[in-house]
């Protein structure tokens, strides 16, 4: 008898989960984090995470790039969202992730034990670098409310 793959329907990893991630410009250029494990280990990304219950988009993410990062940052404005699916081993996880622009306001990176590099860089330029899928396309959304935020 062939064993189902579906989860439980009490179990939240069955559902979507709600995240926020945070597109950071300081000086015309843009904070990467490298992921220092799974999912998405060695790849740099956008500091982010979970949206916990009760708690706003904007609560959500100045929380997390506290967290991650130690830095203090305004938010400029939705600069887009992605979806991220379960890969077909079934161990991803379900995630609709709501990215913003933000402007850096204070402190220098001090990552916590979900990262183990940091790269502070131009938009586009980003060189050899493992990249979460849709990051250019985040970052140059990002860029476009920046420039709007500016002018």
């Amino acid at each position: 008898m062939a064993q189902s793959l579906a989860k439980p329907i009490g179990d939240p990893a069955s559902r979507p989960q709600l995240a926020v991630s945070a597109v950071i410009f300081r000086d015309g250029k843009v904070l990467l984090v490298r992921r220092a494990r799974s999912p998405g280990k060695g790849f740099y990304s956008l500091p982010g995470g979970r949206v916990e219950y009760g708690e706003s988009l904007h609560m959500a993410l100045t929380r997390e790039v506290d967290e991650e990062t130690g830095l203090k940052i305004e938010i400029l404005g939705l600069a887009g969202w992605r979806e991220v699916l379960p890969d077909s081993s079934a161990t991803g996880g379900h995630y609709v992730i709501m990215s913003f622009a933000a402007c850096w306001v204070g402190r220098e990176p001090v990552l916590n034990e979900e990262h183990d590099d940091f790269k502070w860089l131009q938009p586009g330029h980003f060189g050899d670098l493992k990249l979460t899928d849709g990051l250019l396309e985040v970052v140059e959304a990002a860029r476009l409310v920046a420039q709007g935020q500016q002018g």
